[in-house]
């Protein structure tokens, strides 16, 4: 018996801490917890709100019709959303977050660790275009099509380091405007996107649209910065429509003649910030 009982006392401290940690939960109130995550998105631009807030046992939050905006309007939509802390990390000194979240019938899942230095990973897919106000927000357009993503970043701030690829099938984009400059309306059969961090420097290293009778590529820096909204834009935009694209939608193309490098290519300087892009 003896020999067992350093494991039976360590297993006594542990389920002891397990027990006080749980305890310190439950006694903060919601609306405390609630406060926290306002306070905590305030301060970088954005704004919350949500029909219901509860905890989640053991160590979580949940929300259902969750919205967050900045001042002009929704960017994103979360019809559920869950977030727990695990334990077994906690009891290590690591602070280790599992979310979950729920758009339409797309699925949204991954984790925030930390300890020295910080880790996120995204896990999306099967989330309709439509359903993001995001891209509305931004470019004014009529979007729809399924968005998959997956995202894993990690390092100390200020040098974080990592990659998002995303990509989406069968989509349609219409009424895009950068500033007061219109871009084509387009259906597209294949979105491909990749955007690599290093430290505060950050490329975007292709998104490309496959579309029926045009071709387009964007690529050039957005640095991560905080907030991300502010986010400086050193972007290139390159257009190559077949000609009898071109001809339908002769219009567009005729406001966007000074850009024209070579026959049927268009070159596009875009600048701004992430929340407010613009044609140079």
């Amino acid at each position: 018996m003896n020999r067992y009982r350093p494991v039976f006392i360590t297993a006594c401290i542990v389920a002891a801490l397990c027990f006080v940690a749980i305890l310190t939960v439950i006694f903060i109130p919601t609306t405390e917890i609630y406060g926290v995550l306002v306070r905590a998105l305030e301060r970088e631009g954005y704004s919350v709100r949500t029909a219901h807030f509860a905890k989640a046992f053991p160590l979580g939050i949940k929300a259902r019709n969750l919205e967050i905006g900045d001042d002009r309007g929704t960017l994103l939509k979360l019809d559920a959303v869950s977030a727990r802390l695990s334990l077994p990390n906690l009891l290590l000194g690591r602070v280790n977050i599992n979310y979950q979240a729920e758009i339409g019938r797309g699925t949204v899942e991954g984790h925030i660790a930390s300890r020295r230095d910080m880790n996120f990973s995204l896990k999306l897919d099967d989330v309709r275009m439509e359903e993001i106000p995001l891209f509305q927000m931004a470019t004014g357009a009529r979007v729809r099509g399924n968005l998959h993503a997956r995202a894993d970043f990690g390092g100390e701030k200020g040098n974080y380091r990592g990659e998002l690829r995303l990509w989406a099938k069968e989509a349609v984009l219409n009424g895009v405007k950068i500033g007061e400059t219109p871009l084509p309306d387009a259906s597209y059969e294949n979105i491909q996107g990749l955007y690599r961090l290093k430290g505060s420097r950050g490329t975007l290293e292709t998104l490309s649209l496959q579309g029926s009778g045009i071709y387009v590529r964007l690529k050039g820096e957005i640095p991560f910065v905080e907030p991300t909204a502010s986010a400086p834009l050193n972007l290139t935009l390159e257009l190559m429509p077949k000609p009898a694209f071109l001809e339908s939608q002769k219009f567009v193309f005729l406001l966007l003649t000074k850009y024209l490098t070579t026959p049927g290519h268009y070159t596009i300087p875009i600048r701004g910030t992430l929340a407010k892009p613009m044609i140079q």
